[in-house]
């Protein structure tokens, strides 16, 4: 039985390293999903364990903050601001820092890959209509998004995650990841401005009209007091983030607006089933003794992830082998404490910029891209991301030998 709860392990990493299940279209969320079915189907975890590894408060607060970000995408916020923004007359290295600077500061309150669903579709639009080159604009958004994301517990899902497992403080984790994050978003802006500094003005083509909803000033005004309560609770108030994120939700769900399958449609479902189905495999993983294996022979490599330099360095590593959310999944059992928490959240939010798959972030703007006929290579996305990311890290690096 450990020989068929490993070799489902493996298969299910595996798959998340290959992006899915190859000559299927099975994709991460589904591979884990299957992974999960086969350790119930085949007895490698019971049911009760099965339901005691899923951690439902990470999952309440993600659920909670996917409504919250819904209800300004479906008011319209997104669009009226990116208008506002990209249509100001304006040099093309000055709007670039301005896109940097309101994708950093949304992603680090409305997580990074529902800011990105939203705004990269209408940025490539608007981009293209004004006769400015996209790709520039577009990979600014998709590095600005990891990083500013990395700035809170709430920026992004392995955050929520890390900062739930670990009982992190919200505010002693502000204080430590905000400063390298406001000197990441600059460093996004210097290289892609050396990289693209005679490449910003594209041939006029045909307009792209706009898909996004019309603005509502009410239901915007609406989310950004909840959002902004729900901040100052995190930072404040005793209760716990699961319960003020839920409450949030649930007062936004009582609308004469927007029905609730519209604002339910907006969840990303696929990532809460990609959490649950993960909790399980990992869980059996290490009831049958596997996370103990591997640590042990970690050890005995003169590697130990206990250690602050090697738990750095192999969590920049692993998430861009197999994504943030599964690296994450993998490395908190070996994490014991908070004291470790910072670390494990900015080493993998910051190392999602290294290459496309990295993160869902990346993932969603190329796509983005993809449909409006831009094409964003491996090679195109390394050219800005693989520097922001060393240097990124080796800032957080620096910065976190300083304070810890």
């Amino acid at each position: 039985m450990t020989a068929y709860v490993i070799l489902v392990y493996i298969a299910v990493y595996l798959s998340m390293l290959l992006g899915g299940i190859p000559g299927l279209r099975v994709d991460r969320t589904g591979a884990a999903l299957l992974g999960a079915i086969l350790l119930l189907a085949g007895q490698g975890i019971t049911e009760q364990q099965a339901l005691n590894s899923i951690d439902v408060p990470t999952l309440a607060l993600l659920f909670g903050l996917m409504v919250v970000s819904a209800q300004f995408q479906l008011g319209g916020f997104y669009g009226y601001v990116l208008q506002r923004v990209v249509l100001y007359d304006m040099a093309p290295a000055t709007l670039l820092a301005a896109v940097i600077a309101l994708t950093g500061a949304l992603s680090a309150i409305l997580t990074n890959d529902v800011v990105c669903l939203a705004v990269a579709p209408l940025l490539a639009r608007l981009c293209l209509n004004k006769r400015l080159n996209p790709v520039p604009f577009l990979l600014a958004l998709a590095c600005a998004a990891n990083i500013g994301s990395a700035a809170t517990l709430i920026g992004d899902p392995q955050n929520i995650l890390i900062g739930e497992s670990l009982q992190l403080s919200f505010n002693r984790y502000l204080l430590i990841a905000t400063p390298p994050c406001l000197v990441g978003l600059p460093l996004v802006w210097w290289i892609i401005v050396k990289v693209y500094r005679d490449q910003w003005i594209v041939s006029p083509g045909e307009s792209i009209p706009s898909e996004e909803p019309p603005f509502n000033r009410w239901q915007t005004l609406k989310g950004t007091v909840i959002l902004l309560l729900l901040v100052v609770c995190f930072m404040f108030a005793p209760w716990p983030r699961e319960l003020l994120a839920l409450c949030a939700a649930g007062i936004l769900l009582l609308s004469r607006t927007f029905y609730s399958r519209s604002v339910m449609g907006l969840v990303d479902w696929p990532l809460l089933v990609l959490f649950i189905s993960l909790f399980i495999v990992n869980q059996a993983f290490q009831l049958a003794g596997g996370m103990d294996w591997l640590m042990s022979h970690t050890e005995a490599a003169g590697i130990s992830l206990s250690e602050p330099v090697p738990l750095f360095l192999g969590t920049a590593v692993l998430s861009n082998l197999v994504s943030n959310v599964p690296a994450i999944m993998l490395l908190l059992p070996v994490v014991e404490g908070s004291s470790l928490g910072a670390l494990l959240a900015l080493s993998s939010t910051l190392a999602g910029n290294f290459i496309i798959v990295g993160s869902v972030a990346n993932i969603i703007v190329v796509e983005a891209a993809r449909q409006v006929g831009i094409k964003i290579s491996f090679r195109t996305h390394a050219r800005v991301g693989i520097p922001v990311t060393l240097g990124s890290l080796l800032i957080a690096g620096g910065w976190l030998w300083l304070v810890t």
